[in-house]
């Protein structure tokens, strides 16, 4: 294990990240995040463990009363035959029904979206999707957050130099 693959939380116990999304936050506005389970069948697990995990084009949706992750790619684990899983297939997303309740309401008002962060395993060992919600970012607003980013990052070299 490398100290890049753990993040320490601020509560203290550390989670191993299997996958990041790091246009998300580029193209959209995060403004709330929630923790979710992922359902996944074991040659998806076995993969993930290996590391194996592509959350760039993915999203989530709710139907029926149920969160999905959608096109979510996780490949096929190379040592299972015939049990093996469709790289691309929707997988639920576990979540307590008030949350589910509120994301939803949040989507069906328009301008919202449902964005994985990232995949990781847990303190306990369980794979978790971060999910955000978010709204889409105009250009300007993008430029916007490049010259913030840019201007803290000159802010920080030169608290260095002064040290």
């Amino acid at each position: 294990m490398t100290s890049k693959s753990r993040k320490q939380d601020r509560d203290g116990p550390y989670r191993r990240i299997i996958a990041r999304n790091k246009r998300a936050r580029h193209d959209y506005a995060v403004e709330q995040t929630y923790e979710a389970g992922l359902m996944l069948l074991g040659s998806e697990v076995k993969t993930l463990r290996g590391g194996k995990a592509s959350i760039k084009e993915a999203h989530a949706r709710i139907r029926r009363g149920e969160a999905w992750l959608l096109n979510c790619n996780i490949p096929e684990y190379s040592f299972s035959n015939q049990f093996n899983h469709a790289p691309k297939r929707e997988r639920k997303l576990l979540l307590h029904r008030s949350e589910l309740r509120k994301l939803e309401a949040k989507t069906k008002i328009g301008g919202y979206t449902l964005v994985p962060l990232e995949i990781y395993f847990d303190e306990r060992g369980k794979v978790k999707v971060l999910i955000g919600l978010a709204r889409g970012k105009r250009q300007h607003d993008k430029r916007q957050s490049l010259r913030l980013a840019e201007h803290e990052r000159e802010m920080g070299r030169q608290a260095r130099e002064t040290d």
